[in-house]
């Protein structure tokens, strides 16, 4: 049965979504093509209709987190909403999806080229999207809004990854992390 373009892209963006929320939850190589495609309610065949190979999807995947992000940072209406709502036990804890810099940032310089030139661009326009925020909410020159969104970030990352990494071992230790960061980065 010929499937229409309309359900083509359907079952393509399905795929998209179901794959980066699995990476950002359990990485790349953690999750195989046939979980994903069960995840996305499509047989395990279908794969390559859609996508060359597993890099490709993960390349797209990448994209789609990103742009899942900067949306995200977009509804913030100053810097201290945004990194609130970043340091919370929800994002820790969310079980899908998340930020795809503390999720995949320490698995991104082993994948393809194409991966990694994704995610690239991913960050820079999240960095952007803090700039902007900043721009939005405060008095910054555009130099001081691109050097106050790249160390908000890279700190706000560093800490999430503590954070998820302390959290079933030392619970406190991790609340702690996600109290501390707040505090440090908006005084």
């Amino acid at each position: 049965m010929k499937v229409t373009r309309e359900k083509s892209a359907a079952h393509r963006a399905a795929i998209v979504k179901a794959a980066a929320d699995l990476f950002r939850t359990r990485g790349v190589d953690g999750v195989g093509v046939a979980e994903i495609m069960q995840a996305a309610g499509l047989t395990h065949g279908g794969f390559y209709g859609h996508f060359a190979s597993k890099d490709a999807l993960v390349a797209e995947a990448c994209g789609l987190a990103f742009n899942e992000g900067v949306d995200r940072v977009a509804r913030d209406a100053d810097l201290a909403g945004y990194v609130t709502r970043y340091m919370s036990l929800l994002h820790r804890d969310r079980s899908l999806g998340g930020c795809p810099m503390a999720a995949l940032g320490g698995e991104i310089e082993r994948q393809d080229a194409a991966v990694q030139e994704n995610f690239t661009d991913g960050v820079a326009r999240y960095l952007a999207s803090v700039e902007d925020l900043l721009r939005r909410s405060s008095n910054l020159t555009p130099e001081q809004a691109r050097i106050q969104a790249i160390g908000t970030v890279a700190t706000l990352v560093g800490g999430m990854v503590l954070a998820r990494a302390t959290a079933q071992a030392q619970p406190d230790l991790s609340a702690e992390i996600l109290r501390a960061l707040p505090d440090a980065i908006l005084q």
